[in-house]
């Protein structure tokens, strides 16, 4: 675990960037530091590894305090992934990664067989590993930084806004993929991000700084939604926090998925409108995959991809109630098009159905969090 009693940095004698925070981060688990520009957070991340000295207080990696370590081998203890990923520009992709493996004195020729396996594992083939940063994409830039953060096997890290420098697309697939990293190796995390959004989705807790470096709460994103501590946390987690609660409440085998007619691309308008059973006919491929809608009264030829409304979103039965309702409201039916793990259609839910399931459901500050992280 890491922990933080009482630590204050001041700034020429009276500029306060932090004030007496205290907070553990626990073993295993990923904390996420948020709050508007100048409340410290990163100010805060960087006193862990001493790139930043605190003015007063302690910070513990398990029960030692940094101050008694030395830096170098304090700082090879912990991962670091930042902003914009900092790869070495003269340096191949495969010894990037390899870099902190090589600093703890791991022998080259295992430092990069340690580093090709990272890099599969964040998702980069082998055609990668002889590249150069410039060759790269943003998000690719971001998988190395991590693999490299990685390498050494370090029980700690570090994250300062690791996925804010790329496009919306991309950051979901690597949140995604640094969930999966986590549920895998299970390291101790802290993580600065401006985004409340991404803070509710990554955090197992969620720490809410002021401006002036002062704790306003640390709590679940769960309890965060639920039980803000004041007006500034509710104001700071936003309006929607009812709606955002829905992405930690799954259905959890109580919503009926209703068998739902189909189509096929080239099928005829008169098959179309005699397999619809109102204005919206769910188009499917030759695998059993959902396509999007049609309206079976405007088709004046076989059905074909410029027939179709491609606005919804596809859900699992797994899925939280949030990503559930999100595809029925998404959908020109108002059904929720659900699917299994192999993309294949299984059904639909509908917005009336999803409405009676949220009344039989519990008040929010009680109800189930068992799907895990909020999509």
């Amino acid at each position: 675990m890491i922990t933080f009693e009482n630590v204050t940095k001041r700034y020429h004698g009276d500029v306060v960037a932090v004030k007496e925070l205290s907070f553990t981060a626990p073993t295993g688990k990923l904390t996420v530091l948020v709050g508007p520009s100048g409340c410290g957070k990163t100010t805060s991340l960087r006193m862990i590894n001493r790139l930043v000295r605190p003015t007063s207080g302690t910070i513990k990696l398990g029960d030692e305090p940094t101050s008694n370590m030395d830096e170098a081998i304090l700082r090879r203890r912990i991962g670091y992934v930042i902003q914009h990923a900092g790869l070495f520009p003269h340096r191949t992709v495969v010894d990037n990664v390899a870099t902190t493996a090589r600093l703890n004195g791991t022998p080259k020729k295992q430092a990069r067989t340690i580093a090709m396996e990272l890099l599969e594992r964040v998702g980069l083939s082998e055609a990668f590993a002889q590249r150069y940063p410039w060759q790269l994409s943003g998000g690719q830039q971001q998988r190395v930084g991590v693999a490299r953060a990685l390498a050494s096997n370090p029980k700690f890290m570090l994250m300062d806004e690791p996925f804010s420098a790329v496009d919306p697309i991309v950051r979901t697939q690597l949140q995604d993929e640094f969930l999966r990293l986590q549920r895998e190796m299970s390291k101790t995390i802290i993580m600065v991000t401006h985004d409340i959004d991404e803070a509710l989705k990554l955090g197992d807790q969620v720490a809410v700084l002021r401006v002036g470096g002062e704790l306003a709460q640390i709590a679940t994103p769960q309890e965060l939604l639920t039980r803000p501590a004041d007006g500034f946390v509710a104001d700071f987690v936003g309006r929607d926090r009812g709606y955002r609660f829905l992405g930690f409440v799954g259905a959890d085998g109580r919503l009926a998925i209703r068998a739902e007619p189909t189509a096929r691309l080239g099928d005829t308008p008169e098959t179309a409108r005699n397999a619809a059973r109102d204005r919206w006919l769910l188009v499917i491929d030759d695998q059993g995959k959902p396509l999007g809608w049609t309206e079976p009264a405007s088709l004046r030829g076989p059905i074909r991809t410029g027939d179709l409304n491609l606005s919804s979103t596809f859900a699992t039965e797994n899925d939280s109630l949030r990503q559930l309702l999100d595809a029925a409201l998404s959908s020109p039916s108002r059904r929720g098009v659900v699917i299994d793990g192999k993309g294949q259609l299984m059904g639909c839910v509908a917005v009336t159905d999803l409405a009676a399931l949220l009344d039989r459901s519990p008040e929010p500050a009680t109800a189930r969090t068992g799907v895990g992280h909020a999509v």
